[in-house]
């Protein structure tokens, strides 16, 4: 008997997500915004005093993220003490990202604080204790598909920041694969967390709604999908499980979604065909939002 699909654990989710990073232009891609947009977007942040908060909810793609953008407003702002505090629920990932910072003498003038929280444990204890701090910059990269109720996520966080401060948070495009794929797909899967199929328009909706100012870069990122459509390929495997959210997804889904899945892959809306090999669109959008 053919097992049921089911969607990914958490640990599971970070395994597939290990083979996206190996062949995606992922990092590539926000280290191009880095380089080309953040060192504006960190000048435009004004402040007559040298201390500087930043809340960082990370994700497992963003801790090198995080400290590359640290480096960015030390260097934009030399002289600055930067308070960071950090938001991770997992254990294992605020351990890599704290082993990160030991290994990085070059953050002076930083102090790290800590919170094994989830974003909506961490909204709850801010409004428990009454005293919600101010921070100069926020970011959220790749975090909100996990988050179960994005528009007061938003309006929260947004609310935490500063006169003067910005909000940055980074999301799969609408012009990506992904979003022709969920739309037409995701009612064929297993169900997953509240929140996971998100794409720009989506927040963008929401921000409109809140009535803040947010401007959005575009930036054009690949993943190469070709062992996908080898059979028996455990790289191709461990792909699929990262794009529908199931594990094993080859072996347990029905034949005739199978087949009608890996067809839409090979759209032009998905992917497009690069010297032989099958490229998926993985395009991000960078969202700043104003204060």
């Amino acid at each position: 008997m053919i097992p049921s699909m089911r969607s990914l654990t958490a640990e599971e989710y970070v395994e597939a997500f290990k083979s996206f990073l190996d062949h995606s232009t992922e990092h590539q891609c926000m280290d191009e915004f880095n380089k080309e947009e953040m060192p504006n977007i960190m000048a435009s942040l004004t402040k007559d005093h040298s201390r500087w908060s930043a809340l960082l909810l990370i994700s497992i793609v963003s801790r090198e993220q995080d400290l590359k953008m640290i480096r960015i407003l030390q260097a934009v702002h030399p002289g600055v003490f930067i308070d960071n505090e950090i938001v991770e629920p997992n254990p294992q990932h605020v351990a890599a990202y704290k082993e990160l910072v030991n290994q990085a003498p070059d953050l002076q003038n930083v102090s790290f604080i800590w919170h094994q929280l989830t974003s909506s444990e961490y909204e709850q204890q801010v409004k428990e204790k009454g005293a919600q701090k101010k921070f100069d910059f926020i970011h959220m990269i790749q975090m909100l598909y996990r988050v179960e109720d994005i528009p007061n996520t938003i309006k929260f966080f947004h609310s935490c920041l500063d006169h003067h401060g910005k909000l940055l948070i980074i999301i799969l495009s609408d012009s990506s694969g992904w979003a022709s794929l969920w739309k037409k797909y995701r009612h064929c899967l297993p169900s997953t967390d509240s929140g996971h199929y998100i794409t720009s328009n989506g927040i963008t909706d929401v921000l409109k709604q809140l009535g803040v100012e947010y401007r959005v870069y575009e930036f054009p990122s690949g993943w190469d999908i070709t062992e996908c459509f080898i059979e028996g390929d455990p790289v191709g495997g461990r792909m699929m499980d990262f794009l529908t959210g199931t594990k094993n997804f080859l072996d347990t889904a029905p034949l005739g979604l199978r087949r009608r899945l890996q067809e839409a892959l090979c759209q032009p809306e998905c992917s497009s065909n690069k010297d032989g090999r099958i490229i998926f669109s993985n395009n991000l959008s960078m969202i700043v939002v104003e204060s």
